[in-house]
């Protein structure tokens, strides 16, 4: 009570999270289904094929254990000895605190403490989850790229109002990696950006001055400069892992191919449900919202009008978002927890997943 007391903001900021994410999600819903049936909702849902469905959630299952997948690659090229289970719950750990902050910025900070914890070296971990960010953009921008060459009217004629918010993500995206590059390869930004952000949080106040950090930042950009001479001389790896992020990344665009299909509709062609879909991902990925909602199924909503059709739009919109999101949230959240429980527990966990 006394620390609740002496730190009320902390706490009050605590409470306006969850709430406000609660808030946009019934917001979202009300906006996009006001002008639909729950019943006609409800008997599409329940009438979808049971095959597709679990294709659907494998989907998704397989997009955040490819991220972990990656991780673990990755960190087996710098020498550190963690085992693949361990980096799928990082990947779930990074799911939900990305998809409850806005552009997904608490993501990789939540995985850098729960690697750190099991005594992954901060530059190593540090320089994996750059490099899979990196990756991830890159292959983003490689795809809306080739949307612009093959698939422009159709984007323009899909997204509506909407288009200009296509290439605002994209070129959002496009600046993220160039900036994500000339910090990989220039070690001395990465200094200068964490003296930047301590000299930001003594400024208000957040830490206290140490010596000891500032020791501790060079040595982690040490780290990070001989883990990165490592990365450059495995590129086949790289490549490898490049190929593993286009497949994570065209499991969630597959899904609503899926739901297309268990929902018995035909007529529009693999290639242009996932397509739109990618497109969509690319509008949404950089804008300052909790896992994008709102303005996601406001986007689906208008894209997709005339691929689902019969009354289904708002049914498959439902389920897409449902499985894609929301269901892999409470997940990552069950997940998240549960490590945290069993940290706090087992202090000595760390030994427990760490490969001998």
């Amino acid at each position: 009570m006394q620390q609740l007391l002496t730190s009320p903001k902390k706490y009050m900021q605590k409470l306006l999270q969850p709430l406000f994410f609660l808030l946009l999600m019934l917001l979202t819903f009300h906006t996009v289904l006001r002008q639909s049936s729950l019943t006609a909702i409800f008997t599409a849902v329940t009438a979808l094929h049971p095959l597709y469905l679990c294709l659907a959630v494998l989907c998704t299952l397989f997009y955040v254990c490819a991220e972990g997948f990656m991780i673990w690659w990755l960190l087996r090229l710098t020498r550190q000895s963690v085992r693949l289970l361990r980096c799928f719950v990082y990947s779930f750990i990074g799911f939900f605190f990305s998809g409850v902050t806005p552009s997904a910025t608490g993501g990789q900070p939540a995985q850098l403490v729960a690697m750190k914890k099991d005594g992954v070296s901060l530059g190593d971990a540090t320089l994996t989850l750059m490099t899979v960010a990196l990756l991830y953009k890159f292959v983003l921008v490689l795809i809306g790229a080739a949307l612009l060459c093959f698939r422009r009217d159709g984007i323009h004629a899909c997204f509506g109002q909407y288009t200009v918010l296509y290439y605002v993500g994209l070129s959002l995206n496009v600046l993220l990696v160039a900036l994500l590059l000339l910090m990989i390869f220039h070690g001395e930004w990465m200094h200068k950006l964490l003296l930047l952000a301590e000299k930001t949080a003594l400024r208000f106040r957040l830490c206290k001055p140490s010596e000891k950090r500032k020791a501790a930042f060079c040595r982690m950009v040490a780290d990070y400069q001989s883990a990165l001479h490592f990365f450059l001389a495995h590129k086949y790896d790289l490549l490898f892992v490049t190929v593993c992020t286009f497949l994570q990344r065209c499991s969630l665009f597959l899904l609503t191919y899926l739901i297309y299909r268990g929902m018995g509709l035909s007529g529009s062609s693999a290639w242009t449900i996932l397509s739109l879909q990618a497109a969509i991902y690319i509008a949404v990925d950089m804008l300052p919202l909790p896992g994008s909602q709102g303005i996601s199924e406001l986007i689906y909503h208008t894209v997709f009008s005339t691929v689902f059709t019969g009354g289904s739009l708002a049914a498959s919109m439902c389920i897409t978002r449902g499985i894609s999101f929301y269901f892999l949230l409470i997940l990552s959240a069950i997940i998240a927890f549960l490590n945290y429980r069993f940290r706090t527990a087992q202090p000595s966990a760390a030994s427990y997943f760490h490969s001998k």
